[in-house]
């Protein structure tokens, strides 16, 4: 019984050190959603606020690819489990676009309110992203001449927003980054499907109105 209750308390530890949810997480997104994912650049053990990439001014710090590239993500159980074991504390990176999900993110305190405008809409919103400093909306994949064409036709769109398409990314929950947890706002609903993601048009439109009615001048960050 001693042994059986020592053995518990080693899987509880790991457990509350995050790496067997990392790992677990990897593969969910590569395996059952087939997002594909690597792994980004730990924060510099010296400060974690700076990176641990050769860049001293890395706006992302820890959140971002460098070893492998970008290129590299996969949906490959075998590969994703070889990185996560390796290196089981590396925040997971979701490369945007193609088959997988894109991103439109903004500063958190507006995200927020923006948010909690569309609540009072009723919009459907699928997964949201949050770090510290700003969230993520995933939307449908697009392409560029997509969201040219919608950018165009508005009369402003806030410069604070950012939008994550093909060739970007995005880190994903549950990663720990220079700038600190990155966790669900709105989590995916539990199964195996993939999570359903709104139109980027609903999104922009409902986050362009919602920040204009409520006057909030987001800040460009």
């Amino acid at each position: 019984m001693r042994e059986i209750l020592g053995r518990r308390r080693r899987l509880l530890s790991r457990r509350n050190d995050g790496r067997p949810e990392m790992l677990s997480a990897a593969l969910t997104f590569a395996t059952q959603w087939q997002w594909p994912v690597l792994p980004g650049v730990a924060p510099d053990p010296q400060g974690r606020a700076r990176c641990g990439c050769p860049d001293p001014e890395c706006t992302v710090p820890g959140a971002h690819p460098f070893d492998p590239g970008l290129l590299a993500a996969t949906t490959d159980e075998r590969m994703a489990r070889w990185w996560w074991t390796n290196r089981p504390t590396a925040p997971i990176i979701l490369a945007t676009g193609g088959k997988a999900p894109c991103a439109v993110s903004l500063p958190a305190p507006a995200a927020a309110r923006a948010l909690a405008a569309l609540d009072l809409k009723e919009m459907r919103l699928g997964p949201v992203i949050a770090s510290p400093t700003r969230w993520a909306l995933l939307v449908k994949p697009y392409s560029l001449e997509q969201l040219g064409e919608l950018l165009y036709a508005k009369d402003f769109v806030p410069g604070s927003l950012r939008f994550h398409g093909e060739g970007g990314y995005v880190a994903l929950p549950p990663s720990e980054t220079g700038q600190g947890g990155i966790r669900w706002e709105r989590a995916p609903l539990p199964g195996s499907a993939a999570p359903w993601v709104p139109d980027v048009e609903a999104v922009v439109d409902a986050v362009v109105e919602a920040l204009t009615r409520t006057g909030v001048s987001a800040p460009e960050l």
